[in-house]
């Protein structure tokens, strides 16, 4: 079984944790009070991805990073080793949407990962209006998260997202042995 590493990055109080428990059916009420996740947490479940070449389950590492900048040193080991990205953002808070573009240079850029290995969410309470702008954010996969009211297009939007981490890994894989090859 092929085994992905994904991390949950975004400013803090975004909703990462709720959506992470969500994924890995960790708990089923999605409410509850605030509380702020210190440094990482993983949550190991095993997943279908969408749209993936073997059709296979995968074994999914889901690394739910704190948002608090205070534990930025550590950041460079979490994103070791990691497959895909996801970052999270509640488009209520206005300096949300400027972040973003932090988190996307610190774990994105960085580590030279293409587009569809990387999703954004809009974490939003209904009634919110998203815009990303002209941005170059505006490449990435980027879906809404309404957990209340769509969380069966939320858990569809995540296998498909899935499937194009694993679809990038096994071109990875490919290529590195080709170039083993010539």
């Amino acid at each position: 079984m092929i085994k992905v590493k994904i991390l949950f990055v975004g400013p803090s109080e975004s909703g990462k944790t709720v959506l992470a428990n969500f994924l890995s059916d960790t708990t089923e009420n999605v409410g509850g009070e605030y509380r702020p996740t210190r440094g990482v947490r993983i949550l190991e479940f095993e997943s279908q991805p969408v749209g993936s070449g073997d059709n296979k389950a995968c074994e999914v590492d889901l690394w739910d990073c704190s948002g608090d900048f205070k534990f930025e040193s550590c950041w460079p080991a979490l994103m070791k080793d990691s497959n895909g990205v996801v970052i999270i953002f509640n488009p209520d808070v206005p300096s949300h949407l400027k972040e973003i573009e932090t988190w996307h240079s610190m774990f994105i850029s960085s580590q030279g990962l293409v587009d569809n290995q990387c999703l954004l969410i809009s974490h939003y309470k209904p009634g919110s209006k998203d815009s990303l702008g002209s941005s170059h954010l505006s490449r990435i996969p980027f879906i809404q998260s309404n957990l209340e009211e769509e969380p069966e297009d939320v858990r569809q939007s995540f296998c498909r997202y899935l499937g194009n981490v694993v679809n990038a890994m096994s071109e990875s894989r490919e290529r590195e042995e080709m170039s083993i090859i010539t």
